[in-house]
């Protein structure tokens, strides 16, 4: 069986950035996770649940533990009872946030059904 033409040396150093994108932001939960804080500016563990229909707490707890240690994340731990933990973006995240913005654009003209209005307006973040 002969190899993919993606599988050459030459492939492969040329996909690195788009394969470094993927590996830090492929879990399923990722860009919405990034999306709601960038939004938001600041997200406690509860209003990500609440947020993300669908996705377990150990999921959650997971992505963004993972998207801490990339450095997208910063994690603010509040010693008091109950603790309360806050998520809010790097300046890694913040850079990325343009990004995200495109692919929101990208989405509504190529994905989203006709008709649809988006609940964001046109200016979708202020950190853009």
């Amino acid at each position: 069986m002969s190899g993919n033409k993606f599988q050459t040396q030459d492939m492969i150093a040329r996909c690195v950035p788009m394969a470094s994108v993927q590996a830090v932001l492929g879990g399923k939960w990722k860009i919405l996770i990034l999306w709601y804080v960038a939004l938001y500016r600041v997200q406690r563990f509860g209003q990500l649940m609440r947020r993300l229909d669908g996705i377990t707490q150990s999921s959650l707890t997971k992505q963004l533990r993972e998207l801490e240690r990339d450095g997208f994340l910063h994690r603010e731990i509040y010693r008091e009872i109950p603790p309360k933990v806050e998520y809010s973006l790097t300046e890694l995240g913040r850079s990325f946030v343009p990004v995200l913005v495109q692919m929101m654009r990208w989405s509504e003209a190529h994905l989203c059904p006709p008709g649809y209005v988006s609940p964001y307006g046109d200016d979708i973040l202020p950190l853009e």
